[in-house]
């Protein structure tokens, strides 16, 4: 059997520019969004090197089902602190309570150090405090940590809304620390609102940037 060839320049793809696509039922035409979803910028928090909080009090609704945040180069001000976040449930505080799990992979610079654990410190049972969503950071000046956080549905009134962390930190004993966390806020209440914060001091360098996912 003979192979077919495409010219891609026969193709029209300008309906599904930055769009998951798929040949539709025309002979020369493709469709959006034939896979997958995308990702939707909604704003970015930029420290100004004096930060006591990342607050994102808007852009968080009905709109979509999934949110990430993307948290790039947090450096804080002072040594050995946790990045952490809250969520906010209608009123005006941060306080939306939660359950959470935690644990953590380490591994140092002299190859001489690993573990795997829980680490029962940094997990929440129905409590409205900060959760940490990253291990002890450094203050060092090449020390920061990144990385990314799922919301899923908070709009919902009906059912609790989960959320999930994945991290890496740079610690103050030079070790490379994977930090996992998941939990939900235990609410019937939508979150409409995030904020992060150092466990102590200021943030004084990086980004958060959050999206929707379609």
């Amino acid at each position: 059997m003979a192979i077919s060839k495409l010219n891609f320049n026969s193709l029209n793809v300008t309906p599904t520019a930055s769009k998951g696509i798929g040949f539709d039922s025309g002979a020369d035409d493709l469709e959006a969004n034939f896979s997958g979803g995308s990702m939707v910028f909604i704003s970015k928090f930029t420290s100004d090197g004096s930060d006591d909080t990342a607050t994102f009090a808007s852009g968080i609704d009905s709109t979509y089902k999934e949110y990430v945040f993307v948290f790039n180069d947090i450096h804080p001000q002072t040594d050995s602190v946790y990045l952490t976040v809250n969520f906010r449930d209608g009123s005006t505080a941060y306080d939306a309570t939660k359950t959470t799990s935690a644990f953590t992979a380490r591994h140092d610079e002299a190859d001489s150090a690993t573990s795997l654990a829980y680490t029962t410190g940094d997990d929440l049972a129905q409590a409205t405090g900060v959760q940490y969503i990253s291990g002890l950071c450094g203050n060092g000046n090449d020390e920061c940590t990144s990385g990314i956080l799922h919301l899923f549905n908070p709009s919902s009134t009906t059912f609790v809304k989960h959320f999930i962390v994945e991290s890496n930190v740079y610690d103050r004993n030079n070790r490379s620390v994977v930090f996992y966390v998941g939990g939900y806020c235990n609410v019937t209440a939508a979150i409409d609102g995030a904020q992060f914060k150092m466990s102590s001091g200021q943030i004084q360098g990086g980004t958060i940037t959050l999206y929707g996912i379609t």
